[in-house]
């Protein structure tokens, strides 16, 4: 009976979904074509789970599930959350930290990290983090359409300047109206007893369904959801994973990176003396050693020629560019370094060699982007590889820049069609139409070499110098955030003991009034 059972309620699941796409195309879209994002409107008639999703949420009530779709619809078209970007955000609401993606529960779920002690109430900016989080969640439906998600609110050091109860009210709109299905579970960690009274009022606006996925865990809980590896040591775990902006390569989820993102791409026309950069040898052994078949090199219009391999620079060859000894094995490259590029202060330091090799088919096309396209120049930064064949990438230090570890690369690659060309005119029309579910991402970051111990203390002053010109402006902004963020804390703690003595105020003259009343009738009462 349960065989014959399935496929009914399958068949009824199915046309409950034909149900509600028909009366919401009927009685919601047919009015007003400008209500909302046509692309939400042409995803909703195409995806089944989609539909499904806001369905389940609401008990297969097709009513309530077009409520539902209605108003969710009507958020994403306000906040555009189709074409949101990081450009659409500020840049120091990813660099505080209080938001990321890292980390797997028990079951297998990617946590959703809030770190409650920083963020701090504040009007002014409000909208700005309603987009932030919004943000964070549609890179990650998009990339894991239909896997929940695990919430963990960090409440660690946090207090009552720290609560912001319509921020709050926000993310759980995300989950319970925005994005069905997508909770796992929300754990709230070492929630602080002073924010009792307020997560009363929270649990009035989740509904019986997400209440239920709501845990309150001390230190020595949070183990029966989350396993130690993935667990920062204040909470008795072993994760030494630290949150940095731009994102390194080992966390895929850290910060997802767009197209229109921080990553920006090395403008080919302002790079004309990086055309001498190519003409510099690089030592045999990169050809040798870089697999124990022969390798065919590709090389595009403004690669490297294999006359140039053999040139010098008037000072011999260069002894610094070494080939790399890690690889990263990806679906359409390997690419080597796996991880990281190694600069130092020397001139033989300045130069570091990226080896793609094309384990497909078909031609690759592939670009290299950088977080500090001032600083490297990148040849051939925008080209394509054959089927079976590798690629040399030489990434300079120019223009006496040193390398800094906060610097990022970006290697995209997608398949091409066999016939394909490789010129630049072409590429730019190919990675203008090519969908992004079909470009491979692979990041980058640097690793700054030690410099030799200076011999005398004058020295090892001026290198200390140096370092700390290099790195200066971004610990001035670091610090300023902080103490901003202090100062917003102290006003607002301020402001509390204002209000607390304000109210001690009352009650002690309502107690002083109560005295005197009562005073006074026991005397009329003795005379």
């Amino acid at each position: 009976m349960a065989e014959v059972g399935l496929p009914e309620s399958q068949q009824k699941i199915e046309n409950k979904i034909e149900e509600t796409r028909q009366r919401f195309k009927n009685e919601y879209v047919q009015d007003s074509s400008e209500k909302y994002d046509s692309r939400d409107v042409d995803r909703l008639m195409k995806d089944d789970s989609l539909v499904e999703g806001y369905l389940a949420w609401r008990m297969n009530v097709v009513e309530d599930a077009l409520k539902m779709i209605d108003e969710s619809l009507l958020w994403r078209k306000e906040y555009t959350v189709n074409d949101l970007t990081e450009s659409c955000i500020p840049k120091w609401m990813f660099e505080t930290g209080a938001v990321f993606l890292h980390g797997y529960d028990k079951e297998g779920n990617k946590l959703f990290w809030f770190k409650v002690k920083l963020h701090l109430k504040d009007a002014k900016t409000f909208q700005d983090k309603k987009k932030y989080v919004a943000f964070w969640l549609e890179s990650y439906a998009k990339r894991e359409p239909g896997m929940p998600l695990t919430v963990v609110f960090d409440m660690s050091e946090s207090g009552i300047s720290n609560i912001d109860m319509e921020f709050v009210k926000y993310i759980i709109s995300c989950f319970k109206v925005y994005y069905p299905k997508f909770l796992s579970k929300m754990i709230m960690y070492e929630m602080p007893w002073i924010m009792n009274a307020a997560w009363k009022i929270v649990k009035t606006w989740l509904g019986p369904e997400a209440i239920s996925k709501l845990k309150f865990v001390s230190k020595s809980e949070i183990q029966g959801f989350i396993d130690p590896e993935y667990l920062p040591p204040h909470m008795g775990g072993t994760d030494s994973f630290k949150y940095t902006y731009p994102p390194l390569p080992d966390d895929d989820f850290q910060s997802p990176v767009c197209e229109n993102g921080p990553i920006v791409s090395e403008d080919e026309s302002e790079c004309k003396d990086a055309e001498m950069d190519c003409k510099e040898s690089l030592e045999s052994s990169f050809n040798s050693e870089v697999a124990t078949k022969p390798r065919k090199v590709n090389f595009s219009e403004d690669s490297l020629k294999p006359d140039d391999l053999d040139k010098g620079d008037g000072c011999g060859r260069l002894k610094g560019v070494r080939r790399p000894v890690t690889t990263f094995k990806g679906t359409l490259l390997h690419i080597s370094p796996a991880e990281e590029l190694s600069f130092g202060s020397k001139d033989t330091e300045k130069k570091c060699l990226i080896i793609l090799s094309n384990v497909t088919k078909h031609h690759v096309a592939f670009k290299v982007r950088t977080t500090a396209p001032e600083k490297y120049r990148v040849k051939p930064s925008n080209s394509s590889c054959e089927p079976g064949t590798s690629m040399d990438i030489v990434v300079s230090l120019h223009g006496g820049f040193q390398a800094s570890p906060q610097d990022r690369f970006l290697v995209m690659a997608a398949e091409m069609e066999q016939n394909s060309g490789a010129a630049l005119t072409e590429l730019a029309q190919f990675w203008k139409e090519v969908p992004k579910a079909k470009v491979m991402e692979h990041r980058l970051r640097c690793l700054v070499l030690e410099s030799p111990k200076p011999n005398s203390i004058l020295s090892s002053g001026s290198e200390s110098t140096l370092a700390s010109g290099t790195n200066g402006h971004q610990d001035l902004h670091t610090t300023l955030v902080r103490v901003m963020a202090i100062n917003s804390r102290l006003e607002q703690k301020l402001d509390m003991c204002l209000w607390i003595q304000k109210l001690l105020m009352t009650l002690v003259s309502f107690l002083m009034v109560f005295s005197f009343s009562t005073m006074y009738l026991m005397w009329t009462s003795y005379s």
